[in-house]
C-alpha cells in the first residue's frame, strides 16, 4: 500500500480506528527496533539515559583523564577542543565502545534466570580477562585508576536498582580477584543485564563520556556554555559514526593510539594546583 493510500484510508477512518492503527503501527516499529524483553522502549530509553547521564552520582565530574595537563601546558586551547575531541572519540571513544560492546554481550548472556549459576566460572573468566585486557590498553595510571573509580561506583549503583545476576556476579567477582572494573565494560555489563539495546547503549556511553569532558573544560578554559553546546552538538555525527566502527571489531583487534593524552595523565600528579582527580 502507498503513503497516499494509506493516507486515504485513515482519513476515512473514526478517531478511535485512527488511534488503534497508529498503535498497531507504533508496535510494529517496537518489534523492529526490539521491545527489550518486554520492557517498553520508551521506558528503557528513559532508564538509559538516567544511567548515562552526567549527574549520576558516580564521581564523573572528578575526572579529566589528562586534560588538565594538557590544558596547563597550553597544548590544548578552546580553538583546538573540537579537533581534539574529534580525536578522541575515533582513538579513546573507538577502543572504549569496543569494550562496552562486549561487556554488554557478557551481561546478555547473563541476565536474570538464565541459569547464571551454571555458568558462574565461565562468566568469571569472561569478566576479568575483559577487565584486564583493558588495563593492559591505559598505560596512565591515573587514567587507568578513573576508569576503574567510575566503573565500579556505575556497576554498585545499578546493583541498587534491582537484582540483576550478572552485576551482582560481577561485583563479587572483581572483589574476590582484586581487579578492576572499567567504566565503559561496566556500563556495557549494566546495559545488557538491563536488556537495552546494544547500539543505543553504546551511543549513550559515548555521548556521557564526550559531555564529561567537555564540562571539564568549561572549569579549565575559557568556554562558555552556547559554545560548550555548540561543540558537543557538532561532534554527535562523529559519535555515531565511531559506534558504528565499532560494530564489527572484536576486542583482540580494538586499538588506541593517544600518546599525548596518556602523557598528560601520567603528568598530572606533578601539576601544582589540579582541580580534578586524573
Amino acid at each position: 500500500m502507498g503513503r497516499a493510500d494509506t493516507r486515504i484510508r485513515m482519513a476515512n477512518m473514526g478517531t478511535g480506528t485512527r488511534i488503534e492503527h497508529c498503535w498497531a503501527l507504533r508496535k510494529i516499529r517496537m518489534n523492529y527496533d526490539g521491545n527489550l524483553g518486554g520492557m517498553d522502549c520508551e521506558l528503557a530509553e528513559l532508564r538509559l539515559l538516567h544511567l548515562a547521564d552526567s549527574a549520576l552520582p558516580i564521581g564523573g565530574l572528578a575526572h579529566s583523564f589528562g586534560l588538565e595537563s594538557l590544558v596547563a601546558a597550553e597544548l590544548v586551547s578552546v580553538g583546538e577542543l573540537p579537533e581534539f575531541l574529534r580525536g578522541f572519540l575515533e582513538e579513546g571513544g573507538f577502543l572504549e565502545a569496543v569494550f562496552c560492546r562486549e561487556g554488554f554481550r557478557l551481561g546478555s548472556r547473563s541476565r536474570v534466570g538464565e541459569h547464571l549459576e551454571d555458568r558462574l566460572e565461565s562468566f568469571a573468566r569472561g569478566w576479568l580477562a575483559l577487565n584486564e585486557r583493558l588495563s593492559a590498553m591505559k598505560p596512565a595510571r591515573e587514567s587507568r585508576s578513573g576508569s576503574a573509580s567510575l566503573g565500579r561506583n556505575f556497576l554498585a549503583a545499578v546493583g541498587g536498582l534491582g537484582d540483576f545476576a550478572a552485576v551482582r556476579e560481577a561485583l563479587r567477582v572483581s572483589k574476590d580477584a582484586g581487579g578492576l572494573i572499567h567504566h565503559s565494560v561496566a556500563f556495557g555489563l549494566g546495559s545488557g543485564a538491563l536488556e537495552f539495546e546494544e547500539d543505543r547503549a553504546v551511543l549513550a556511553f559515548l555521548h556521557s563520556c564526550v559531555a564529561s569532558l567537555v564540562s571539564a573544560c568549561q572549569r579549565l578554559l575559557p568556554l562558555g556554555q552556547n559554545a560548550a553546546t555548540r561543540i558537543l552538538w557538532e561532534l554527535k555525527p562523529v559519535i555515531v559514526e565511531t559506534m558504528r566502527r565499532s560494530i564489527g571489531c572484536s576486542v583482540e583487534d580494538a586499538w588506541c593510539f593517544m600518546p599525548l593524552l596518556d602523557w598528560g595523565g601520567m603528568e598530572h600528579p606533578a601539576l601544582a594546583t589540579r582541580l580534578f582527580i586524573s
